[in-house]
Order: structure tokens, then C-alpha cells, then sequence
């Protein structure tokens, strides 16, 4: 009895020792293909076909021990790379991924180009190329490191010096300060036009050019500045609630979602639903019936009474102007007949008093 309990004990701690070489050893007849820059692998060997058809418990199982072990496999792989400890003996063993060669697909479209400004194209033309300059150089007159452009340059304006010099040929009378400052605001405008121009034609070539967030003029409206103001708060990373509020804002914190959210029909969704807008949609087309949008239709029909009736009433109110005009005009004309006979009939009466006198 004893001898038996003996053999069970080491069957079972046997049965054991191989459940653990099992579960770290993986045999495939064909070996995995690995990219473990992408920590990918993937596996050439064919499935069993009787156990993955039908949906049942058995498939299940047999997909799971599948990606068990090829975890397993990347996962050997992964230990066989050289590695190092992170942040000192104490920290995490760390492992130097390789570089990946397998291309994986984009989940969205690639950006388009944008397209190439006027100067751009020039000096494409010209084979002029562009050349990286420092950004400070040094001023003879300061005696130090300055920006080359900007604020606080190299040189200084020259439209704020207290001495300018007068070129040749040109009027000694002529106010060089006066000069100056006009040149730079034609500098500043030109510039600002080529700027325009450059994002209308990028409008026109059909890229998404991302709209200046103020008016380019400088006249904002308020609708323009509060959304200004609610970019500028909630691109913190606390999305603006340690922010200091306005006098006249809102207590809530806002949110970067505020406003229209787009929605999209998710890739790996309700089956059932897909087909059925579709069907609806092939029914729709197939339908020799038009689709009837009522709410659409009443809002027209109520727009087409009320422009009958605004149009009937500018009708009364004009024929009321010209009858008001008609009466105007004939009181007129006989208050001017009224004053004329007034004015004749004295007139009258002396000529025939002198006429008796006479006789």
C-alpha cells in the first residue's frame, strides 16, 4: 500500500515537472517569423480545421492555447536580447528592442503635402537653397550678442535712430525719418498681402490650411475672442480649472469637447444594424417613389406663405404711399389755386374802382 502511494506521489510531481517544460517549451514545425522592434510574430503553421469550426467551447480553448504560445515563443525571444538595468542596480530590467522590419499599416489616410508658397516655387527655380544662419550675431554699437531679427536686433531699427543717413541723389530736404517709417509699413503690408495670398491659393489646391484664430485685421468680434480665450484655457494640462477665471465667465470648467462632436459608426460593430441600413439604403435607390421628408416640407410651405403675405402687405403699403402722394398733391394744387384767386380778385376791384373814378 505504501509502494503504491510512493508511485502516485511520483507520477504526479513527473506529470508535473512536465506541465512546466510544457508550459516554456514550444514545438512548431515551422518557426515563427519575429519583428521584435514591433514585438510582432507571426505564424506560418496551418490551424487544425475540425477544431476551429463552429462556435463551441473547443474552439475557444484551441485559439487560446494557439496565442499562448506563440506569446510564449516572442516572449523567449524577447530575454535573448541584450539588456540593462534602468535607474540604477535597483531599477527594472530594461531590453533593447532592434530596429522593426515589417511595415505595419497606417490607421488613417497620410497628410497631404502642402503646397509650395511663391517664394517657395522661386527659388526652386533658381536652385537657391536655404541656408541655416545663428540666430544672434554681434553688435558693433552695443558691444554684445544680439537676436538678428526681432525685438531688441542687432543695429536697431533704423527707423528710431537719431541719425539717418541721406543717400545720394536723393532731396535734402526730404525727411529721412518720415522715409523710413513708410518704407517699413509698406514692408509690413506687403508682407502681410503674400500672406493672404499664399493661404488663398492653398485654399484653392484643396488643403486643409488651419485658419488664423483672430481676425488679420485686428477688429475682432466677441464671438472670435471667446474662443480664443477658450483654446488658450483648456490647453493646460488640468484643462483650465486651475486657471483664473474672467470677471464675466462661466464658474463650470470648460471642455475641449464643447460644441458639435462628430460620431462614427465604429469598424467592428452591430452586424445586424450595418445590414440593415443598408438594405434600407438599396430600397431607397431601388424605390421609384420619392422619400417624402415632411418636416422639411412643411418648413418650406410655411416659408412660401410667409413670403406671400410679406409680399402682399408691401403691396397694400405702397398703394397706400401713392393714394397719400394723389391726396397730397391735390391739396396742393388747390391751396396754389385758392392763393392765386385771392391774389387776382383785388386786383379786379381797383382796376374797376379807378375806371369809375375816371368817369
Amino acid at each position: 500500500m505504501a509502494a503504491v502511494r510512493v508511485e502516485q506521489v511520483l507520477a504526479a510531481a513527473a506529470e508535473q515537472e512536465a506541465e512546466k517544460r510544457r508550459s516554456v517549451t514550444v514545438e512548431k514545425e515551422l518557426e515563427l517569423e519575429f519583428d521584435l522592434g514591433n514585438l510582432l510574430a507571426l505564424d506560418r503553421n496551418p490551424p487544425a480545421a475540425a477544431g476551429l469550426r463552429g462556435a463551441c467551447p473547443r474552439r475557444e480553448a484551441l485559439l487560446r492555447a494557439l496565442a499562448r504560445d506563440n506569446t510564449q515563443l516572442l516572449v523567449a525571444r524577447l530575454w535573448e536580447l541584450p539588456a540593462e538595468r534602468a535607474g540604477g542596480a535597483g531599477g527594472p530590467l530594461v531590453a533593447q528592442l532592434p530596429e522593426p522590419t515589417f511595415r505595419l499599416p497606417r490607421e488613417k489616410k497620410p497628410p497631404r503635402p502642402r503646397p509650395p508658397t511663391r517664394w517657395e516655387q522661386f527659388a526652386r527655380l533658381k536652385g537657391i537653397r536655404k541656408r541655416k544662419r545663428t540666430s544672434l550675431v554681434w553688435d558693433e554699437q552695443a558691444k554684445e550678442w544680439r537676436r538678428r531679427w526681432g525685438y531688441r536686433r542687432a543695429g536697431g531699427d533704423p527707423a528710431r535712430a537719431w541719425l539717418a543717413e541721406v543717400p545720394a541723389g536723393a532731396d535734402p530736404e526730404e525727411d529721412q525719418f518720415a522715409r523710413l517709417r513708410r518704407e517699413k509699413r509698406e514692408r509690413v503690408a506687403r508682407n502681410e498681402l503674400n500672406r493672404l495670398r499664399n493661404l488663398a491659393r492653398a485654399h484653392r489646391a484643396g488643403t486643409a490650411v488651419p485658419a488664423a484664430p483672430l481676425h488679420p485685421t485686428g477688429h475682432q468680434s466677441r464671438e472670435e475672442l471667446g474662443h480664443v480665450a477658450r483654446v488658450a484655457r483648456v490647453s493646460t494640462a488640468s484643462l483650465g480649472r486651475f486657471q483664473p477665471r474672467l470677471p464675466k465667465e462661466s464658474a463650470e470648467p470648460p471642455s475641449r469637447s464643447s460644441g458639435k462632436k462628430r460620431r462614427f459608426e465604429p469598424l467592428l460593430g452591430n452586424l445586424a444594424a450595418e445590414r440593415s441600413r443598408q438594405l434600407e439604403l438599396l430600397r431607397d435607390m431601388g424605390s421609384k417613389k420619392p422619400v417624402l421628408d415632411i418636416t422639411r416640407a412643411v418648413n418650406k410651405q410655411l416659408r412660401q406663405e410667409e413670403a406671400e403675405a410679406a409680399a402682399a402687405k408691401g403691396k397694400k403699403q405702397s398703394r397706400r404711399g401713392k393714394r397719400g402722394r394723389r391726396q397730397q398733391r391735390v391739396g396742393r394744387s388747390s391751396k396754389k389755386s385758392g392763393a392765386r384767386r385771392q391774389q387776382q380778385r383785388p386786383a379786379a376791384g381797383s382796376s374797376s374802382g379807378g375806371k369809375r373814378k375816371k368817369a
